[in-house]
């Protein structure tokens, strides 16, 4: 025969343990899904944009791997829509 072994106390749970509202945890999720397609569709449009003003730094930055002149391009196409865009408002 085994030994009897003493595990300690039963827990019973008599109601389910909620951990807030699921439906407000997809509404956030959701949230930072559109945040991050617009950011991302942003700076799509400012490097469509540079490649069709400015070619000459894409082709280079392409050519050394030097991308921080390509970034620093990209902002400044992005710095100058927003303030275009402030300047009209």
């Amino acid at each position: 025969m085994l030994p009897y072994r003493d595990y300690g106390p039963t827990v019973v749970a008599t109601q389910p343990v909620k951990n807030g509202d699921p439906e407000r945890g997809l509404s956030r999720v959701a949230s930072v899904a559109v945040l991050i397609g617009i950011i991302a569709a942003i700076v799509a449009a400012a490097a469509v944009w540079l490649v069709l003003t400015d070619p000459v730094t894409l082709a280079n930055a392409v050519d050394t791997g030097e991308i921080s002149p390509l970034v620093r391009q990209l902002a400044e196409v992005i710095y100058n829509a927003i303030s275009g865009l402030l300047d009209y408002l």
